[in-house]
């Protein structure tokens, strides 16, 4: 074999061995350490909007049995390397029985109580500090205009966000005392009447109480963020940003 010949298959080798490195690197870090994801409704707003993506963290939760979806990870309860999840948190979890990826508010931790109040969350016997911010009008799904107060929520001083109410919706509005069983975490979406989230049970398309192993991911950053009119086989909407989005944290 002639030193040309060589110096070729060497070239097809190493090309094919640098493909092979960069999924498994890929692999490992989507795996272990971050995961991207993008916002397909407005369950989250204000703070996260259809068309965001976003970029979670694995390391700041621990790995449960979705770590390494669609391939099954080996953990039966709980997190490998667990991590605290704390109140406010903003986790990428799959519901049980389902095979889709929520994202939602941890709002009550294992054991604790929980009952929603007129639209406001109480946990254990304390009820969240709201204040009303600005009314807004947004875009419901059917092109239509809807009224929504943005209210700042906290539960401490160190602990506040932005949610959106809509509507005085009955069944969302005023529940009944959850009890967190051990081992799971009670979730909301931020945009308060558009959530199917630990307020509806699984078999009713919510998320129910979220198991510890199911949780994927926390959220930290919105790396950057599409209008509803980007297509990405139509060239010409690539520009289609919204700039003001571009690696915004996540609180």
């Amino acid at each position: 074999m002639d030193k040309k010949n060589i110096k070729n298959k060497n070239s097809i080798k190493d090309f094919f061995s640098t493909i092979i490195w960069a999924l498994i690197i890929a692999v490992v870090i989507r795996t272990f350490i971050f995961q991207p994801f993008h916002i397909p409704s407005s369950s989250m707003l204000p703070g996260l909007m259809k068309g965001d993506y976003i970029i979670t963290s694995k390391l700041s939760v621990g790995y449960g049995k979705y770590a390494a979806s669609p391939i099954p990870f080996p953990v039966r309860n709980g997190r490998l390397f667990e991590k605290k999840i704390n109140r406010g948190d903003v986790i990428v979890f799959i519901p049980e029985g389902d095979n889709k990826n929520f994202i939602k508010r941890v709002l009550a931790l294992p054991g604790e109580q929980i009952q929603i109040v007129k639209g406001k969350p109480v946990v254990n016997g304390v009820e969240a500090t709201s204040k009303l911010i600005t009314t807004q009008i947004l875009m419901n799904s059917s092109g239509g205009e809807l009224t929504a107060e943005k209210w700042d929520e906290s539960f401490s001083e160190n602990l506040a966000y932005e949610i959106y109410n809509t509507t005085n919706n009955g069944r969302l509005d005023e529940t009944s005392t959850f009890t967190v069983p051990a081992g799971h975490y009670f979730v909301m979406g931020d945009n308060r009447d558009n959530s199917s989230d630990s307020r509806v049970s699984v078999m009713n398309g919510g998320a129910g109480f979220v198991p510890s192993e199911n949780i994927v991911s926390k959220a930290s950053l919105v790396l950057f963020s599409v209008k509803n009119n980007f297509v990405l086989l139509k060239p010409w909407t690539w520009l289609n940003f919204r700039l003001n989005r571009f690696f915004k944290v996540i609180l």
